[in-house]
Formats: C-alpha cells, sequence, structure tokens
C-alpha cells in the first residue's frame, strides 16, 4: 500500500510539471513577407509589448516566409483552430470583400486620414465583416501608399498618364483605375517588371517607395511621383478558436495591444517612407501631383460595378462619409 501511494504521488508530481509549463499559452503570427520587412519589425513590436502587458502568460512566436504553410492555407486554418494568427494584407479580401475598399483609388491623402477610417464607423463595418469566418480583426497596422515611376516625364496632373504604359498587378481593379485615369494598364507579374522597363516594354509602374528601392527600380526609371493612389494596411487576424481558448483578461489584453501598436506602426511607416523616399531623390527626380485632380479623374470609379460588386455600395458609400468625400 505504501509502495502504490507513493508511485501515485510520484506520478501525480511529473504529470504537474508539465501542465504548469504548458499554462502559458504559445501564439503563433504568420507572414508572408521575409525577416527584416516591415511586417517583421511590426510583429516584433507587438510580441515585445504582449509579453510584457502579460508576463509570463503568452509565448508570441513569429514566422515569416510563409513558414506555416501558404497564406490562404494559414487564413482558413484560423478558423478551424490548426493556426492562431495572421499578419495579411489582400489575401484577407478573399475572406472579407469589404476589405477591398482599399483598392479604391485616392481615398486617402495621408496615413491620418486612414486613422481616421479605422476609428470610424466605416471601420467598424469593415471589421464586421469578418464575422462568420472564424476569425476576429484585430488591429490594422501600415503597410504603405504606393507611387508611380516611368521612363518618360514627371506625373503631376492625370494627363500626364496619357498614353503611358504602366504595369499593374494582374488585378482588375487596377487595370481599370490606371486606364480610368488615361494610361495603358499593362498587367505583369513583379519578377518581369525589372527586365521589361529596362527593355522599355513598359515606361513605368507603381509600387511602395520601399520597393523602388529595394527592387532597385531606380536604376531603370527616371522619376518618381508621390502619387499616393492606394493605401493598403496589413490586418492582424487572430482565430476565433485561439481566442477562446484563452481566460478574458488575456484576451482582451491580446486585442487591446494589437490596437496599441497600429499608431506605433503608422508613424514608423512615415518616418520609414521620409528617408526612403529622400534617399531615392538623389538616384531619380520626385515631384509631389495634384491630389485633388486625381481624385476627380477617379470619382466614376467609385461606381463601376468593377469596385462596387466585390466592396458594397454601403461600404463604399460609410468609407466616403466618414473621410468627407462627395
Amino acid at each position: 500500500m505504501t509502495i502504490s501511494r507513493l508511485s501515485l504521488i510520484a506520478a501525480t508530481s511529473l504529470f504537474a510539471l508539465p501542465i504548469a509549463a504548458s499554462a502559458e499559452a504559445v501564439m503563433q503570427i504568420n507572414s508572408s513577407l521575409p525577416e527584416g520587412s516591415f511586417a517583421h519589425v511590426f510583429l516584433q513590436e507587438y510580441e515585445k509589448r504582449l509579453e510584457a502587458a502579460a508576463p509570463g502568460e503568452i509565448d508570441v512566436q513569429i514566422f515569416m516566409s510563409n513558414t506555416l504553410g501558404k497564406e490562404e492555407d494559414v487564413l482558413q486554418g484560423l478558423g478551424f483552430g490548426t493556426h492562431q494568427a495572421s499578419l495579411s494584407a489582400s489575401a484577407v479580401s478573399q475572406i472579407n470583400t469589404r476589405t477591398s475598399i482599399f483598392d479604391l483609388p485616392y481615398l486617402f491623402e495621408d496615413r491620418a486620414a486612414v486613422q481616421t477610417f479605422i476609428d470610424s464607423p466605416a471601420g467598424e463595418m469593415l471589421a464586421e465583416g469578418f464575422e462568420g469566418s472564424g476569425m476576429v480583426l484585430a488591429a490594422m497596422w501600415d503597410n504603405g501608399f504606393r507611387q508611380i515611376t516611368n521612363n518618360v516625364r514627371p506625373i503631376v496632373t492625370p494627363a500626364d498618364l496619357d498614353g503611358l504604359k504602366i504595369r499593374t498587378p494582374t488585378n482588375r481593379q487596377r487595370v481599370e483605375m490606371f486606364n480610368t485615369l488615361g494610361a495603358n494598364a499593362t498587367p505583369l507579374s513583379f519578377g518581369e517588371v525589372y527586365s521589361a522597363l529596362d527593355q522599355g516594354t513598359i515606361d513605368g509602374q507603381e509600387n511602395p517607395a520601399n520597393v523602388v528601392d529595394t527592387a532597385k527600380l531606380y536604376e531603370v526609371q527616371g522619376y518618381m511621383s508621390l502619387s499616393n493612389h492606394v493605401y493598403l494596411p496589413t490586418f492582424l487576424v487572430i482565430g476565433e478558436p485561439f481566442l477562446a481558448s484563452l481566460d478574458e483578461d488575456l484576451r482582451d489584453t491580446v486585442i487591446s495591444v494589437a490596437k496599441e501598436v497600429a499608431p506605433w506602426s503608422f508613424e514608423w511607416g512615415e518616418n520609414t517612407d521620409t528617408e526612403t523616399i529622400a534617399a531615392l531623390s538623389d538616384k531619380l527626380e520626385v515631384n509631389e501631383i495634384d491630389f485633388a485632380a486625381f481624385q476627380s479623374a477617379a470619382a466614376p470609379l467609385y461606381e463601376s460595378p468593377t469596385f462596387v460588386d466585390v466592396i458594397g455600395a454601403d461600404m463604399i458609400a460609410a468609407t466616403k462619409d466618414a473621410l468627407g468625400i462627395e
């Protein structure tokens, strides 16, 4: 009896250790972008802040370059509980079409306007679009504005785009946008852009300033116009099964810290853009655009079925109202 009782106590002690160790929740976050990218910087800041806000309660683990699987598979896994969280951009539009509002051109003149949107009823409407998907939107962080580069002339007004062959992603909204503004939109995979610019197959392209820098597009372009024509944030989405596994206080902390990182990410993005554009100004000619003229020229797109059928007329109306766009 004594031996049996001691054995039972010993066995119970052995089992007690891993149970105590496992009390710390593990939160794995996937991103399609590589280490050293802006997304990596943001996730590291979130990890630091969250683990400080809930010491010993949660272990944030960051996985870059889709280490946890294809981005689409990870997003689906959030609802099944096979994955915990993802920092994604355009891929979420397959789950919540309201996020395609960011494909509409000239909605946001600057990052302050983006934050106004996030805190508005339109931002709430976008977040509600994730209902029933098995995930929740914890926060929207920075990503950046897209700029136009080309080899022909500075782009100041829409008339300056007339006839220019501008590479776009294989995205029908972006193609319609540039065609409406007078350019000859040319869909092309990004891997072909540098050589196409170098050979003169296309005149220009559109991407964030950091892409112009890191992809060395300045070597084959003469002008960069700060068009800010499209802004796309990153979306930190978290699986409902994972959130349900946390106690209420920790669950609230996971979400609240994500929201606290948002303004910091916008400030970081603004500062980094300023530094990048300043450095690029030594390598190509940089100019401002007539934002109001472009916003006016893009107005018909706000009623185009290409955009409305995907985004929803109610989402577009709420966004215009939040931003004071008539």
